[in-house]
């Protein structure tokens, strides 16, 4: 890590020629020059394919092995970390502990800003050793700057505890060096809001977290086809879903359908799995478990 001191030279804090007459533009102009400049996350994105697609291995991996996922950020950074995390449990029905999200300042700086909590590496160190974090975990560093103290202290604790790391950021190597076993560099340029990191960096973080921790669950058995088999029955909205999900699936019709996920006990995967091969649940359950969940996998041995 270096030049952390110095952020002048980021390509996060570089003026944006496209919008240099900013506070001159109509409100339609605004919204064109953003639509522009946002097309750059889409390129970003396809730049860093490989890196993202190593991070989705290393994730997965870890969880095999009984790992867990954590998000470690400040500001929006750390935001966006947390709101990822938060919706695991319901699209996959991950148990809260599999996914966590850290942000530097703790829950008040997810509605509050405490930016000035980030120049704190030590808290970063605390952060990783109050969770308890191991060696069969994986802990991704988010700093749109690259230089962020909090993450870079606990990228380095979670490393000396055996942890695997991914760092995300927004600058070239070049500019500021990250260590960890995977680095993805998302080069969206200047903002047109000179250092805004919560426009474009923003943007392009909220899809790379959307690729992996997506990524992840579908190789950890969490989706069949396209469709989120482990989603939690968790209000009218999930169970309507869950219904759609089984009907689509299968030939049952809707009062068919509720009948199968109230004998699976609200599991869309394992009523799939019972209408497909005549099993009990309690034998279906086992069957999932065998195979880790995976509901393909669990379909092929009968």
């Amino acid at each position: 890590m270096k030049n952390l001191q110095s952020r002048g030279h980021l390509l996060t804090e570089q003026i944006n020629p496209a919008s240099e007459n900013l506070d001159s533009l109509s409100s339609l102009e605004i919204v064109d020059l953003f639509n522009r400049e946002d097309a750059k996350t889409l390129e970003a994105i396809a730049l860093a394919r490989i890196p993202l697609a190593k991070a989705i291995d290393l994730i997965n991996e870890a969880m095999t092995q009984g790992g867990r996922l954590f998000y470690v950020g400040a500001g929006t950074s750390g935001r966006l970390g947390v709101l990822d995390a938060a919706e695991c449990p319901p699209t996959f029905c991950t148990p809260p502990e599999l996914v966590h999200g850290i942000i530097a300042g703790g829950a008040g700086a997810l509605v509050r800003s405490s930016e000035d909590l980030e120049d704190r590496p030590e808290d970063g160190a605390s952060a990783i050793a109050h969770h308890q974090i191991g060696n069969l975990d994986v802990v991704v560093g988010i700093t749109a700057g690259g230089t962020t103290p909090f993450v870079h202290g606990a990228l380095a604790a979670a490393q000396e505890r055996g942890a695997k790391t991914v760092a995300i950021s927004c600058v070239p190597l070049e500019q500021v060096e990250i260590n960890a076993d995977v680095d993805i560099r998302l080069l969206v340029g200047a903002e047109i809001l000179a250092g805004s990191t919560r426009l474009k960096a923003g943007t392009v973080t909220k899809m790379a977290l959307n690729i992996l921790s997506t990524g992840v669950m579908i190789r950890q058995g969490k989706v069949y086809g396209n469709r989120m088999v482990d989603v939690a029955v968790t209000n009218q909205k999930l169970r309507d879903r869950a219904l759609r999900i089984i009907t689509d699936l299968t030939d049952l019709n809707q009062p068919e359908a509720e009948n199968l996920l109230q004998r699976s006990g609200n599991k869309v995967k394992l009523a799939l799995l019972m209408h497909w091969t005549d099993l009990d649940s309690v034998t279906g359950e086992n069957l999932l478990a065998k195979h880790q969940g995976n509901l393909r996998a669990a379909l092929q041995e009968q």
